[in-house]
């Protein structure tokens, strides 16, 4: 059984924009990849979601559209979880499309996120953050405070930042 804790966070004004700077990267390589599925969809291909991460992984410190004013790549001041994971979810999101296709029922293809309109979260695999007592030390950011500790006992699998209004969980 896998069980869930939907904690608040407290963080301080540097985490919280690093936050969000997480989040629209996963929102944007979300949009890069999905945009790649249509296109090679378009082109009579089978996409695969780990062939394009093979893919951006080879464009991402060299293609423009991923480099800052500066010519440096952006993508190194965020951890490389929230923009390796949308991959998986976006490979997930078309299994259920076809899923729902053969099982006869109403179905909708993924759609392009639009910042605003979108639930912002990125995600952090179980190997690179730890917990002790009501902080949180996430990757490249520190420590962070919760607002309470763990409920439940045993092995946690990862974590999913998210922003529900401006209250970070």
């Amino acid at each position: 059984m896998q069980l869930t804790h939907k904690i608040a966070l407290i963080p301080n004004p540097a985490q919280a924009d690093y936050f969000k700077r997480a989040c629209g990267t996963a929102r944007r390589v979300w949009n890069w990849a999905l945009d790649e599925w249509n296109k090679q969809y378009a082109a009579g291909g089978k996409p695969n979601a780990m062939v394009l991460k093979k893919q951006f992984n080879a464009i991402k410190y060299t293609d423009p559209q991923w480099l800052d004013e500066d010519g440096q790549p952006w993508l190194r001041g965020i951890h490389r979880d929230a923009h390796a994971q949308p991959f998986a979810h976006l490979a997930k999101a078309w299994s259920r499309f076809f899923a729902a296709i053969k099982a006869g029922k109403p179905a909708h293809e993924p759609q392009f996120k639009k910042k605003g309109r979108c639930r912002d979260s990125f995600y952090i695999a179980n190997d690179t953050f730890s917990l002790d007592g009501q902080t949180i030390r996430l990757p490249r950011i520190g420590e962070v405070a919760m607002t309470e500790a763990l409920r439940f006992e045993g092995k946690i699998l990862g974590a999913t930042v998210s922003r529900t209004a401006d209250r970070w969980f």
